[in-house]
């Protein structure tokens, strides 16, 4: 038999495996995969790193995302995508077709959660409002901020990344890594911090990490973007004058508590960060500042304040003298306990 016979010959039967793999390909692409009907409802499904094709399958399966993992195979055969998967939590509506499912997965279309980390919050209340999403394993999450070889590879001058950790809203997906939730929010700290930020700081006699831990009090003290500036020059008043900070806040930092006001008890409790017993900054942040603390930190006010008390409704009473502070203090706290920072 010539060549061009048993090619005449074959044409028929080609043209047939053709077509009918083309028909079985068109079949698994157009018919909805669980046989469902009505509204479009979502179903939420997780993929762990490193499954395979057929264990994906299965997982779809189980969900009731897809109703045969042989057609669910089938389709990703002819489609080339079997060694294309990626992991991943995903949502899939009831509508989809198989082939719609196959694509989300091949194209890592995952779901993705918006959290916002607000200012002031500490590295621990992070690690809980993460771990609340789902997100991260608080425990793994609060051990690599505080590695000093984990803050050594992202470039951050400090044995911790605490005050690094950079409030703002993220979109993150379950699946990442605690480390890499670590890094996307220092990455956004040092796209945020200020380009001269170094020569700032010199300008003040200090360097960054001391102008991060001096933000971080401010953070943690004011409600009032109006005041940063004025209790930031306070706290460098004292500085400069060698006058304990006297900030509450360092006082119960890294301190399990069961209330929230701040007791005479706390402020006379040891430990590293406690600015009433010791002099000068803490030795590092008590909470990750936000930007316009920050800039305040680098720009106090020319004020010759040395004080302040809270008046109880998110705003400060400043003093110069001892004498004006412990008025304030009677006419704003009855007399009671007050911050002289």
């Amino acid at each position: 038999m010539t060549l061009s016979v048993w090619f005449r010959r074959a044409v028929p039967f080609l043209l047939a495996l053709v077509l009918t793999t083309v028909g079985i390909r068109t079949y698994l692409q157009s018919v909805p995969p669980a046989g469902r009907s009505g509204p479009a409802v979502p179903t939420i499904v997780y993929i762990k790193p490193k499954t395979g094709v057929q264990d994906i399958a299965l997982i779809l399966r189980e969900a009731g995302v897809i109703r045969s993992t042989w057609a669910f195979l089938a389709l990703a055969y002819v489609q080339g995508s079997l060694k294309r998967l990626q992991s991943g939590e995903y949502e899939f509506d009831s509508g989809m077709t198989l082939l719609e499912i196959l694509q989300k997965i091949e194209a890592g279309r995952v779901v993705t959660h918006q959290v916002t980390i607000p200012e002031g919050f500490t590295a621990e209340d992070i690690a809980r409002l993460l771990a609340t999403e789902r997100l991260s394993d608080p425990d793994r999450f609060l051990a690599l901020v505080q590695d000093p070889a984990v803050a050594a590879r992202l470039n951050v001058p400090a044995p911790r990344l605490e005050g690094y950790l950079f409030p703002d809203t993220y979109r993150l997906t379950r699946g990442m890594s605690e480390e890499e939730i670590i890094r996307t929010m220092v990455n956004r700290f040092q796209q945020a911090a200020p380009p001269d930020f170094e020569e700032q700081a010199a300008r003040l006699k200090m360097d960054p990490h001391e102008i991060v831990t001096l933000a971080s009090l401010i953070e943690k003290e004011v409600q009032l973007d109006a005041e940063r500036p004025l209790v930031s020059a306070v706290f460098h008043n004292r500085l400069r004058l060698r006058m304990p900070l006297q900030s509450d806040p360092t006082a119960v930092y890294m301190v399990p508590r069961t209330q929230r006001r701040i007791t005479a008890s706390d402020l006379q409790r040891k430990t590293p960060y406690n600015t009433y017993l010791l002099p000068g900054l803490p030795p590092g942040p008590i909470a990750n500042p936000g930007l316009a603390s920050i800039r305040a930190a680098l720009r106090p006010a020319a004020v010759n304040y040395l004080y302040f008390v809270a008046k109880n409704d998110g705003s400060h009473q400043f003093s110069r003298s001892l004498e004006q502070h412990q008025q304030a203090v009677r006419m704003y706290q009855g007399g009671g306990k007050a911050s002289q920072e």
